[in-house]
């Protein structure tokens, strides 16, 4: 029994001496017919690098066809990262570049929404985005951090490759610029096991202004800690001076301290 899936909603059966006449053998007549194709699809499927009727069924499986597969083939890409790239919302073309710079798989990033940033609404880059990217590449950043931080609403060069040198997942850095750490106090600060994030929640949750929250978590206070001290007296402007003289040195974790 032959199942068609081509264009054609009811095509006229195609003798095997049609197949052969054009170059293919029975058997690999047989195989793209048995797979559902007609004669002109297997032949624009080998005309685009795609030569088996097993792998090309694949490819259309994902969505894929003849005229779209070339850019995933050149990327070196299995039809299995077509759809897992194509199920995180990414569209062909940016996931072949994506996969080419050696990026995986990943889900877009929610949270710039949360923080103002507004999703690319094309895969090319603007002159200001690829102004960036040259200055990360530049200064030693890998393409898929570049990529990232770009994707992450990261725009003014000088502040980019600061953040991006840093090794920082560019939410983190994101969150930790937004409520005022330098690079280097926020490095310092994930390598002693705080996240960003759930920095923002605990100082958000004490009650202490954002603006002021890097002086005290830089000189040592706790959450609890600053809301005391702030109840007591002691002010923003005192934190600020313990902070520089502590230098990017960061407190332990919550879980950690006595």
């Amino acid at each position: 029994m032959t199942i068609v899936y081509d264009d054609h909603p009811d095509p006229e059966p195609e003798d095997l001496h049609r197949w052969t006449e054009r170059g293919f053998t029975v058997a690999e007549a047989r195989g793209w017919i048995d797979n559902g194709f007609l004669l002109s699809s297997a032949e624009r499927w080998r005309g685009s690098g795609v030569y088996t009727p097993g792998d090309a069924y694949a490819w259309r499986t994902a969505g894929l066809t003849p005229y779209t597969v070339q850019p995933l083939l050149r990327a070196g890409m299995t039809p299995r990262d077509a759809v897992q790239w194509h199920e995180l919302g990414y569209s062909h073309t940016e996931a072949a570049e994506r996969h080419l710079a050696g990026e995986r798989p990943r889900p877009r990033c929610w949270w710039r929404t949360l923080l103002g940033h507004r999703p690319r609404k094309s895969d090319t880059l603007t002159g200001e985005q690829s102004a960036t990217m040259r200055a990360l590449l530049r200064s030693g950043v890998p393409v898929a951090t570049g990529r990232a931080y770009l994707d992450a609403g990261w725009r003014d060069a000088a502040t980019a490759v600061r953040w991006a040198r840093t090794g920082l997942d560019p939410a983190q850095a994101a969150v930790c610029h937004s409520i005022g750490f330098t690079p280097s106090e926020a490095s310092t600060l994930a390598e002693a096991g705080h996240d960003g994030f759930e920095l923002l929640r605990q100082w958000w949750d004490a009650g202490i202004p954002r603006t002021e929250v890097p002086a005290w978590v830089v000189a040592g206070f706790t959450p609890d800690d600053a809301r005391h001290a702030r109840e007591a007296g002691t002010t923003a402007e005192h934190a600020a001076v313990l902070r520089a003289l502590s230098g990017p040195s960061a407190p332990k974790p919550p879980e950690e301290r006595k």
